[in-house]
């Protein structure tokens, strides 16, 4: 909606800390309805976040798997796995976001018209959520390899009547 002097327009953020964030943002006239509207939405925009570790895997998962980048207007940021007990290096907003989706170790780097908030939120909430948009190898599939025909049958082929007639030949 368009931002004049009657309307409001708040971001409400919504997570678990345990591996889910939410992100939503509403416009109404009235401060109250703009808030219940920015919840709902960020209710059905829940999403999940993919957690790792930064050198061995002891403890839980505590920083983003591998460096992540977001955009949202201007603004870029981008998160980069941290040492256990680096704490969140972040500006307030992204803080706020890395704290609400769990992690507790992270590097950022933003750039940009970081003072539009909005966009900031909306930057640092799509680089948290593209920590699922990939598998690392320890979440492949397990390969089976089919043996090739000639060693699936080289008993058979070994048996064959033709060999043993060219071999007795020789």
């Amino acid at each position: 909606c368009r931002l004049s002097a009657l309307a409001s327009r708040p971001t409400s953020r919504l997570a678990t800390m345990h591996g889910h964030i939410g992100l939503g943002v509403k416009c109404a006239k009235e401060v109250a309805g703009a808030i219940q509207g920015a919840i709902a939405q960020a209710k059905l925009s829940l999403l999940p976040i993919r957690r790792g570790y930064w050198g061995n895997k002891i403890g839980t998962p505590h920083t983003v798997p591998i460096k992540v980048t977001g955009k949202c207007g201007s603004i870029r940021i981008r998160l980069v796995p941290a040492p256990r007990g680096t704490g969140l290096v972040a500006a307030p907003v992204p803080k706020k976001i890395l704290t609400y989706a769990g992690l507790e170790d992270v590097y950022t780097s933003s750039g940009g018209k970081t003072a539009t908030l909005g966009n900031f939120a909306k930057a640092a909430y799509n680089a948290v959520i593209a920590t699922y948009t990939f598998l690392t190898p320890d979440l492949w599939k397990k390969t089976k390899f089919r043996p090739t025909p000639y060693q699936e049958h080289t008993d058979f082929l070994a048996a064959s009547p033709k060999l043993k007639k060219r071999d007795a030949a020789e």
